[in-house]
This record gives C-alpha cells, sequence and structure tokens, in this order.
C-alpha cells in the first residue's frame, strides 16, 4: 500500500495489515486512524510502549517500586 493518495490508514487487528477509508474493517477491529502505513504499521509497538509507561505510572502512584 501507498502513502501516495490521501486519507488515513488503520491497523487491522483482524487481518494483521494496514487498511485504508476504501477497505477497512468496522472500527472495532481497526487501530487508527493514522497519517501513513509506516505509522499504521507500526501502531501494535506504539499500544505496547504506552501501556509499559502507563503500567510504570500506575505503580509509581501506588508506590510499587518497579
Amino acid at each position: 500500500m501507498s502513502d501516495s493518495g490521501r486519507g488515513s490508514y488503520y491497523w487491522c487487528l483482524r487481518h494483521h495489515r494496514v487498511e485504508t477509508e476504501a477497505d477497512k474493517c468496522p472500527a472495532k477491529f481497526v487501530l487508527g486512524p493514522y497519517p501513513s502505513t509506516a505509522d499504521a504499521q507500526s501502531a501494535l509497538e506504539r499500544v505496547q510502549e504506552r501501556n509499559e509507561v502507563w503500567e510504570a505510572e500506575d505503580a509509581r502512584w501506588a508506590g510499587e517500586d518497579r
């Protein structure tokens, strides 16, 4: 898929691929929108990184050491 067209890109959790507005699955199956295919392809990595940061913040808030 190319970034040459205008529009949004989504990562499909069901098909494990980048999808566009024209061919995307229902919202419950996609992450996005993202501005490029590369951003959509790295969506799961971004989710993992954010979850780790949030979990560490929650632990600090609760007084736990991590």
